[in-house]
């Protein structure tokens, strides 16, 4: 299947969509924002998959699912540096610190949240190498994409409501004039917190999201409750300089223009 595009055309579960009805055996290379993933395919079922440099040696993702301890998984990552996965694996099941189903179980773990994370990429280039398969001494899973494709089509209809709610990440946010308010009282979660740490008329939302490591749907998800809360409002960031005058859009971008129209239209009929 020689495939390759642009995320904009195709999105991550379109392309397993793809994959799974062709029941094709080869690897999804993505290039985006995060870095270079790689997702590869036995038959048109989910073998392996990488983000980046990511560790995903077998004690990682053994010690991430807690089926070895820290100790263990430092010992393994002193005396077991040379050999592969499949060779370790038979290793420690023969030794009886794990099961089979403990390692598979693990893994398909780890390379379904690989795959989930690449549902919020939405710009970048991705092309199928049916030649390239999965590195040499790794062990192979096989996953069905039926949940995975269900799971990622939920993703993209919240993505496209949250580019609704905020259509541009080059606004800011403040706090809400809410006198006697005290966010210490507020039940908010990690993610939030960290948001809250950066709201400040001159920080953009974008920035915000850099800043903290989070992409476009995270720090769409995360405003999007403080506003549903009423702690944060968007506003234009400070020392921005005033639209251009006699402009049709505050928006260059066709997409934002298409959803301030929507949004116009909502109310012309809601009056």
């Amino acid at each position: 299947m020689a495939l390759k595009g642009n995320l904009r055309d195709f999105t991550i579960t379109q392309l397993l969509n793809l994959v799974n009805l062709a029941a094709k055996t080869g690897t999804l290379v993505v290039e985006g924002s995060g870095g270079v993933s790689r997702i590869a395919f036995l038959e048109g079922k989910l073998a392996y998959a990488q983000i980046g440099k990511e560790n995903v040696g077998l004690p990682t993702v053994l010690y991430r699912n807690e089926k070895i301890t820290r100790n263990q998984y430092n010992i393994l990552k002193q005396r077991a540096g040379q050999v592969s996965d499949k060779e370790l694996g038979i290793l420690l099941i023969n030794a009886g610190y794990v099961s089979q189903e403990d390692i598979l179980t693990s893994l398909q773990y780890y390379f379904t949240s690989v795959v989930q994370r690449l549902f919020a990429w939405v710009e970048g280039y991705f092309r199928f190498e049916p030649d390239e398969l999965l590195p040499d001494g790794k062990i192979p899973v096989r996953i069905d994409l039926e949940n995975l494709i269900i799971e990622g089509s939920r993703q993209l209809r919240e993505w496209e409501q949250l580019q609704e709610e905020i259509p541009s990440l080059g606004m800011a946010l403040k706090f809400t004039d809410r006198p006697g308010t005290n966010l210490r009282k507020i039940n908010l979660s990690v993610e939030e917190w960290q948001v809250v740490s950066y709201v400040n008329p001159k920080n953009s939302i974008q920035q915000i999201a850099q800043t903290i490591k989070m992409n476009d749907l995270e720090i769409r998800r995360v405003v999007y409750g403080l506003l549903q809360a009423g702690l944060v409002e968007v506003i234009r960031p400070s020392g921005l300089a005033p639209a251009a005058p006699r402009r049709m859009f505050p928006t260059s971008d066709r997409d934002e223009q298409k959803t301030l129209v929507k949004k116009l239209i909502g109310r012309i009929r809601s009056l």
